[in-house]
């Protein structure tokens, strides 16, 4: 089979085929660890509006995969610092960023609850108290979530974490 049609396959199994199983992502946290009110908040820094949740923890504390998938991309980039994203079922886009050590790498199938990196303070975050921005989007647009907010139509693209986290 060519490598094009391999690659479908497994993003179609990905995105339709996998259970959601979802887990929280930072081992040890619990509703204490993150503010209820946090997503789509508005301001918020340079991004204007807070787009996932921050989940606090420890410099180090594991991280890991908060739903079956496949890495997408790992690296640094600027605000997000060292970032992972998953693609993970009903073809949603799992980011966790400001890590502070990547432990998996591009094209690796995750399954929920494995070690995929360790909590940090990389990115826009430096200095700051060490933790996880964990936020979903989805290239499917939810057009009745638009609000007439700053940034609300960008809304139609991001699922609000804290319901599955709690």
């Amino acid at each position: 089979m060519k490598t094009k049609y391999k690659v479908l396959l497994i993003l179609f199994i990905v995105g339709f085929c996998l259970p959601e199983d979802f887990k929280m992502p930072v081992k040890g946290a619990s509703q204490s660890d993150y503010n209820q009110e946090s997503f789509w908040y508005y301001p918020w820094g340079k991004s204007g509006t807070h787009k996932g949740v921050d989940i606090f923890a420890e410099k180090g504390q594991e991280l890991r995969a908060s739903v079956n998938g496949i890495v997408l991309y790992t690296g640094n980039i600027m605000y997000g610092g060292n970032v992972v994203l998953v693609l993970g079922p009903k073809w949603r886009f799992h980011y966790y960023a400001h890590l502070n050590s990547i432990e998996t790498h591009f094209g690796y199938i995750v399954t929920s609850g494995e070690l995929i990196g360790r909590i940090g303070d990389s990115g826009n975050a430096k200095g700051k108290q060490p933790h996880l921005h964990y936020s979903i989007s989805t290239f499917v647009p939810q057009f009745w979530k638009v609000d007439t907010g700053p940034q609300g139509w960008k809304k139609m693209f991001y699922i609000n974490p804290i319901p599955l986290l709690n």
